[in-house]
C-alpha cells in the first residue's frame, strides 16, 4: 500500500467479480529476461540408448538460441574437470544411463555443485550412477521399472516455478514412458507435479508419484524431470516450456523456492468452490480467472480477507505476479471487518511494490521494517514472472520468505498490535494496480503462548474469556475450559526477539 493513498470512509463490502476465461493453451517459451549463461548437454550411456538424445540435445540447443544461452553438447567424460566445468552455469544430464564417470570426475562434479554449479536431469538421468550416493542425492530419486509408453495424466503441485508456471490448473494430459522410482524424493525436495496413478497402467508409487522436482543441494542447485523418453516430446511446445524453464530455474535466470513443502491446506485452489471462506471489505474485488486458477485485483481501495478462522501461529504460502510497477499486499494479525482500515490499523501488511522507500517496497513490513534489500533483489523475480511468498508467524514474530529466502524477520513490539490471533487478507490497491495471485495455502504451526489481541481477548458464545491450556487454542479456536476473569487474561511475548524498525506513520 502506497502512502499517498487515502481512504476517506469505510465502504460496503463488495461483490467478488467471478470470471470464466479459459486458460490460454500452451505456446512456444517466452525468451528468458536474463542473458549470457552457458550449459553444457551430457549424454553419455553405458547401459539403454534412448533414440530420442539426439532430438532432445538438439532441443536444448534451439532453447538457448532463443532464449539467450549458450550451449555445449558432449559424450567424453573427460570433459568433467575442474577447470571445464567451472565455465558453465549448469549440466544437463539428458537420459544418461548407467556408470558414466570414473572417480576423478565424480569429484569434479562433486566440487562443482557444491561451488553453486547446478544439475538438470532428463528422463534416464535417474538410471545413471547407482553406486554414487552424492548422485543420488541430487537427482533425487533413482530409476525403478516402467510400464509400455501411454498417455497420463500429469497434475502441476507448484503453479509458480518456471518450469510449471505455464500449466493451467486442470490436467497436463501426454504420452511417455512413465518411470516408477525407487524412493519418494517428497522429504528432501520440492515437488513440482505428480503424476495420476488412476489415469494409466503400471504405476507403483501408491498414488503419490512425482514426476518433477527441484532442490537445494549441498551448495547447488538441482532440477529433474521424468519426461522425455519420446522423440515426440521435444515437439511439445508445454513440454519445451517445462524443460526451459527447469534450465532457466538451475542457471538462476528465474527463482522459485524449492524446499520441501509438506503439511499444507490449499484455502484458495483456484475455484469458485474455494472462496467460500473469503469475504471482501471496501471496493473493488479479487477477480476469479478459473481457467488459470488465478485471483486478480479490480479497483480499491479493499481487501478480500479470509473470515473462516482466526490465526495463531502459522505458515502461509501463496504465489503473486505483478503486471508492471503495481501494488497489493498480504495483511496479517487484524480483527474481523468490513472496513479494510481496520486491518492497516490494526494488524502488518507485507508489500508488494516495486518502487517505494525501503521500509514500503516488496517484502517490507509496510512502514515497520524493510526487507534485506539485497537478499530481496537476488530472490526476485521481475513484473510478469511468478514468485512466491511465505508468511511465517510464531507469536509475536514474522518472517518473510521470497521464493524460499528469507528477506525480513520483524517482532511486533506494539502493545495495541499483536500477531497472535488474528485474520489474513489480500489487498486491491486502487485502478492503476494490477496483481495476480494464485495456490494459496495454509499450515497451523505449535501454538506459542496465549493468542489474545490487547484488548480484545478471547471469547466463548457467553462472553467469557479462557485463558491457558484450557482457552484459545493456536488457531483462535476456543476449547472448552474453566472461565477465568477477563482482567487474568494477558498477552505473552516468550520469543526470542527479532529487530524492529520504523513505525506505521503514513499508512
Amino acid at each position: 500500500m502506497r502512502s499517498s493513498v487515502r481512504l476517506a470512509t469505510a465502504t460496503a463490502a463488495a461483490a467478488l467479480l467471478i470470471g470464466c476465461v479459459s486458460g490460454p493453451a500452451a505456446s512456444e517459451p517466452e525468451p528468458s529476461k536474463k542473458a549470457g549463461e552457458k550449459v553444457l548437454v551430457f549424454s553419455k550411456t553405458a547401459g539403454f540408448r534412448h533414440d530420442s538424445i539426439p532430438t532432445g540435445v538438439a532441443t536444448v540447443k534451439e532453447l538457448g538460441a532463443a532464449n539467450g544461452f549458450a550451449v555445449d553438447a558432449t559424450e567424453d567424460a573427460g570433459a568433467f574437470t575442474a577447470a571445464n566445468l567451472a565455465q558453465y552455469d549448469a549440466v544437463v544430464w539428458l537420459s544418461t544411463t548407467g556408470d558414466v564417470l570414473n572417480a576423478a570426475q565424480q569429484t569434479a562434479f562433486e566440487q562443482y555443485i557444491r561451488g553453486g554449479g547446478a544439475y538438470v536431469g532428463v528422463h534416464a538421468a535417474a538410471d545413471t550412477e547407482y553406486d554414487w550416493p552424492f548422485y543420488g542425492g541430487l537427482a533425487g530419486a533413482y530409476f525403478q521399472s516402467h510400464p509400455a509408453i501411454q498417455p497420463a495424466k500429469v497434475h502441476v503441485e507448484d503453479h509458480a516455478h518456471p518450469a510449471t508456471a505455464h500449466l493451467g490448473t486442470g490436467s497436463w494430459d501426454r504420452t511417455d514412458e512413465w518411470y516408477n522410482y525407487r524412493v519418494n524424493p517428497r522429504d528432501r525436495a520440492r515437488v513440482l507435479a505428480t503424476l495420476d496413478e488412476s489415469s494409466y497402467t503400471g504405476g507403483t508409487m501408491s498414488g503419490d508419484h512425482p514426476i518433477a522436482w527441484c532442490q537445494n543441494y549441498e551448495g547447488g542447485r538441482s532440477f529433474y524431470t521424468g519426461g522425455g523418453h519420446t522423440k515426440e516430446s521435444y515437439a511439445e511446445p508445454a513440454f519445451r516450456q517445462h524443460l526451459l524453464g527447469g534450465i532457466r530455474w538451475a542457471v538462476g535466470a528465474a527463482q522459485a523456492d524449492c524446499r520441501p513443502e509438506k503439511g499444507y491446506t490449499p484455502i484458495f485452489d483456484g475455484t469458485a468452490s474455494s472462496l467460500q471462506g473469503w469475504k471482501q471489505a471496501g471496493p473493488g474485488s479479487l477477480q476469479l480467472n478459473e481457467g488459470d486458477g488465478t485471483l486478480k485485483t479490480v479497483g480499491g481501495m479493499g481487501m478480500l480477507w479470509y473470515d473462516r478462522r482466526e490465526l495463531g501461529s502459522y505458515s502461509l504460502k501463496l504465489d503473486w505476479r505483478m503486471r508492471g510497477d503495481d501494488n497489493s499486499g498480504i495483511f496479517v494479525g487484524f480483527p474481523p471487518s468490513d472496513d479494510p482500515w481496520s486491518a492497516v490499523n490494526n494488524g502488518y501488511e507485507i508489500q508488494i511494490d516495486a518502487t517505494d522507500v525501503p521500509e514500503k517496497t516488496t517484502g517490507s513490513v509496510y512502514g515497520f521494517r524493510s526487507a534485506d534489500l539485497k537478499k530481496r533483489d537476488q530472490a526476485l523475480n521481475p513484473p510478469g514472472q511468478w514468485n512466491t511468498y511465505e508468511i511465517r508467524v510464531e507469536g509475536e514474530r514474522l518472517r518473510v520468505y521470497l521464493n524460499g529466502v528469507k528477506v525480513n524477520d520483524f517482532t511486533n513490539t506494539d502493545p495495541a498490535r499483536s500477531l497472535r490471533q488474528g485474520h489474513i487478507g489480500i489487498q486491491n490497491h486502487g485502478d492503476a494496480d494490477e496483481v495476480t495471485f494464485r495456490n494459496i495455502r495454509l499450515k497451523d504451526l505449535p501454538a506459542k503462548g496465549r493468542p489474545t489481541r490487547p484488548g480484545r481477548p478471547g471469547k466463548d458464545h457467553a462472553g467469557t474469556a479462557h485463558s491457558g491450556q484450557d482457552g484459545l487454542d493456536g488457531l483462535g479456536k476456543v476449547r472448552p475450559g474453566k472461565a477465568v476473569p477477563m482482567s487474568d487474561v494477558t498477552a505473552h511475548h516468550s520469543d526470542p526477539p527479532a529487530p524492529t524498525t520504523g513505525s506505521g506513520a503514513g499508512r
